[in-house]
């Protein structure tokens, strides 16, 4: 019988922590994401301006794609 107890407890354990890690993993990249936004087609235009670029629609679409494919 003390076997059983001991084998539910650290069953029990494993769910626990499992759960626990889930969780603040997720809200460790919810902060992060909310810290660190990624770029989107307005950044973009205004990290090209700043640069002294007027970008047209299509180079902001091209730069988008481009920066999408290297994510993958």
């Amino acid at each position: 019988m003390d076997t059983w107890i001991w084998i539910i407890i650290v069953v029990v354990a494993l769910i626990a922590g499992a759960a626990l890690g889930f969780f603040a993993a997720r809200q460790y990249m919810m902060k992060y994401l909310k810290e660190n936004p990624p770029i989107n087609e307005q950044m973009l235009r205004m990290m090209m301006a700043q640069m002294g670029r007027k970008p047209s629609e299509k180079q902001v679409k091209q730069m988008m794609n481009q920066m999408n494919k290297m994510q993958k």
